[in-house]
């Protein structure tokens, strides 16, 4: 019997995963913390085991067969739990036997709270205040540089102009022409760094139809050996947004991706829907949760801290503002972007909300 009465409504309020768990460790109930923490749903994994969603550590698996034969209860901190996707969560952990007069069929209550969730709720905001100072003196600098490149362009088409009776012009001409070229270059890397600051035009997107649309565009650009993969959750309803600042959002974090691929590879584009989530200090009933998945070396250590700052690139050759772009633009969208990698595996994390706070 699955537990739906009354008295567990308040649970799926709670920002710590909460399941319910009977006699045969079968789940009764999940709460929408645990759904987001063990990335299922309740609808298909209520009546499961938990060891068929989960792999419990030895001294987990302990509390939870004490708890059940003895009636203990249990605390611990810094407990594996290894998802079934095969990603390996360090969570602090409380098992509660439960009396059957408060749930029939249910003996234990099992409270997940992932050690990780204060710490990167601290370091974001550090890290979003450190970011939105760096924009502004960047943006700022923009500004006053941009109006002298004007005229040392226009000064080196004057001087190139005038060379040009001389004997010698073909060679001085190749001086000027670098600093016309070297201007441009610097103009548009100061328009990149202004053309985050436009206005959004929210409309209703679709998700789905912009990943497609990365998709698309990743393998026209890189047509090799790249295999761009789709783990969609179609269920998934529209939200209202800018559909171009998305589409450069997803595209930038992919194209990197890509770019450390150099070509060849596996990238994975994955949604999914959370509830009860808490963005950028506001909670949402409803949210979703797009990740851009790839085999690759992984981000350097010397630049994890810091590569979402602008003109910080780990390519040579990179301008260091893909990632800058892509944080902005989920922001204007009350969004949150994260990363976790290793050699192998690198996952950035975008979640934006559905609905209103």
């Amino acid at each position: 019997m699955n537990v739906t009465h009354a008295s567990f409504a308040g649970l799926d309020l709670l920002a710590s995963a909460v399941l319910l768990i009977d006699e045969g460790q079968i789940i009764r109930y999940i709460n929408a913390a645990g759904e987001n923490l063990l990335a299922v749903s309740s609808r298909t994994v209520v009546g499961k085991t938990l060891g068929s969603i989960c792999t419990c550590s030895a001294t987990l698996q302990g509390a939870l067969d004490n708890g059940l034969n003895n009636n203990w209860g249990y605390t611990g901190q810094n407990i594996e739990l290894l998802r079934s996707d095969g990603e390996t969560l360090h969570i602090n952990c409380t098992v509660t036997p439960l009396r059957v007069d408060i749930a029939p069929g249910v003996r234990l209550l099992l409270e997940l709270q992932p050690i990780e969730h204060h710490l990167t709720a601290t370091r974001e905001e550090r890290l979003i205040e450190q970011q939105q100072a760096s924009r502004e003196l960047i943006r700022n600098l923009a500004h006053e540089i941009k109006n002298p490149l004007g005229g040392l362009r226009g000064a080196a088409q004057l001087l190139e102009h005038e060379l040009a009776d001389l004997p010698n012009a073909p060679s001085l001409k190749e001086y000027t022409q670098v600093i016309i070229k070297e201007a441009d270059r610097l103009q548009d890397l100061m328009q990149r760094l202004l053309t985050p600051h436009r206005p959004m035009l929210p409309a209703t997107v679709n998700i789905h139809e912009i990943l497609e649309r990365v998709r698309s565009l990743l393998r026209a650009e890189f047509p090799g050996s790249l295999a761009v993969r789709r783990d969609y959750d179609t269920s998934l309803p529209e939200l209202v947004g800018d559909r171009e600042q998305l589409i450069q959002a997803v595209l930038n974090i992919a194209r990197n991706a890509a770019q450390a691929l150099n070509g060849e590879g596996e990238i994975i584009l994955r949604t999914r829907s959370l509830r009860q989530v808490t963005l950028a200090k506001k909670r949402y009933r409803l949210a979703m949760e797009i990740k851009v998945i790839d085999n690759g070396p992984g981000i350097p250590d010397v630049i994890r801290e810091r590569m979402f700052y602008p003109l910080v690139s780990g390519r040579e050759g990179g301008s260091g503002l893909g990632l800058t772009i892509a944080q902005n633009f989920i922001q204007h969208h009350h969004g949150t972007i994260d990363c976790s990698s290793r050699p192998g595996s690198t996952i950035f994390t975008l979640r934006l909300p559905i609905e209103q706070a």
